[in-house]
């Protein structure tokens, strides 16, 4: 389960936002989603010891430091890389970054934001420190971060009330043992930036392009879990996140092998799901439904996973219609969505397809079984509960091989993927 705070708690902007500054992205209006994706360039930008180019990776240090948690203090050295500040086009209230990195044992990595809004230039925020590997250091969001300017809610920056931001840069930092040979490259890295509405209903949308599309995805039950392995937050509801990662990629065959789950109680029925709690798991958070550590997991697969909103159920059956799967995070009470029979404050499931009459076909990892996995939700009260301001406001984890290009985005609508 990934409780969704940051959005009951960050004030949205509206229509009647005090004029902006000259030469300032203007508020939306209070029924607008603003919102897109934005892939770094690794070519532009400041590189420090990197070997920028469609990847970037560890050429020589730059500097050493030294870092500590749980595992003690240790040295590392490091090299960087710098984004060029990009604008948005609109005030922008929250912000995620998502990356797929090949980090091999004895490297880890760091992704910082900063943004420009009326005040001036915020301080860089840490979005996420990321390890595949376990001894190095403990992965971790960065809580406590909090100023004028906004605060990181476990892996959104969520911009202060009256400071929306209007252009944002990206920091990647990559670290390695010492004199070591190891070469921690980066393949994707990327943010979401958005302004989303604070409604308390959402509107149906039009659709048809996926109408009668089912995906055969995997099924998987976050529940058989249960009681699993307390030190990654225990199984059932805790796993909703890494179950549903783990559904849509086992749909791509790029799932953790036997030898990879040898660790794993053999009385356990579906030990991937356990691999992906344990390598997704959140030292700071104190569980596994961190959005991109999610995605990050999926790229050791050689996927590519980022975090994005979606806009309408419209725009998800463009991906389901050129055969993406994708996972949505939503809160509602047991009435509110027909069929589920139970409440949630966060859940995380697999949208697999539409009926013939455009309800939804969702892989719902709060089930009994594996068998009991697929749901079919009745298109406007899922719309209602995934889109409005109480819940995650259309946030999705999309993943797919690289070799699999995605559907053109909605038409005359910034790009969100």
């Amino acid at each position: 389960m990934r409780v969704l705070t940051v959005f009951l708690s960050a004030v949205l902007f509206t229509a009647t936002y005090a004029a902006s500054p000259a030469g300032a992205a203007s508020a939306p209006a209070a029924d607008t989603v603003n919102v897109t994706y934005q892939r770094a360039s690794f070519h532009q930008g400041k590189a420090e010891g990197v070997a920028p180019g469609a990847t970037l990776s560890f050429a020589h240090p730059v500097g050493t430091t030294s870092y500590t948690d749980a595992l003690g203090t240790k040295n590392w050295e490091y090299a960087r890389w710098t984004g060029k500040e990009r604008p948005i086009g609109f005030a922008a209230t929250e912000a995620v970054a998502s990356w797929n990195a090949d980090v091999p044992s004895g490297s880890w990595l760091q992704v910082e934001m900063r943004g420009r809004n009326s005040a001036g230039q915020t301080k860089w925020y840490v979005l996420g420190r990321w390890s595949y590997a376990e001894g190095d250091i403990l992965r971790t969001s960065v809580p406590s971060q909090g100023d004028d300017d906004g605060y990181v809610s476990v892996d959104t920056f969520v911009a202060a009330d009256d400071r929306p931001i209007t252009s944002y840069q990206l920091r990647l930092t990559l670290y390695r043992t010492p004199g070591s040979h190891v070469r921690p490259k980066v393949r994707a890295l990327g943010a979401m930036v958005s302004a989303a509405p604070d409604r308390a209903t959402v509107p149906v949308s039009p659709g048809g392009a996926a109408w009668g599309v089912e995906l055969n995805v995997p099924r998987r039950s976050q529940n058989v879990h249960a009681g699993h392995y307390p030190e990654w937050d225990g199984g059932g509801e805790a796993w909703c996140s890494p179950t549903s990662t783990t559904m849509v990629l086992g749909y791509w065959g790029r799932w953790p092998s036997p030898r990879d789950t040898a660790w794993v109680d053999p009385a356990d029925p579906d030990p991937e799901v356990d691999h992906a709690a344990r390598y997704t798991y959140d030292h700071a958070y104190e569980g596994a439904g961190n959005w991109p550590f999610n995605t990050a997991y999926a790229g050791r697969y050689g996927m590519e996973g980022f975090v994005t909103r979606l806009r309408s159920l419209t725009e998800m059956e463009r991906l389901i219609a050129a055969g993406v799967p994708v996972v949505t995070s939503q809160s509602f009470k047991k009435e509110e969505l027909p069929g589920a029979g139970y409440s949630t404050n966060g859940h995380l499931m697999v949208i697999i397809g539409f009926t013939a009459t455009g309800d939804v076909i969702a892989n719902d990892p709060a089930s009994p079984d594996d068998a009991a996995v697929r749901h079919v939700y009745p298109r406007a009260n899922f719309e209602n509960v995934w889109l409005r301001g109480s819940s995650s406001r259309g946030i999705v984890y999309v993943i797919h091989p690289p070799n699999r290009p995605l559907p053109p985005t909605t038409p005359g609508l910034p790009a969100n993927w």
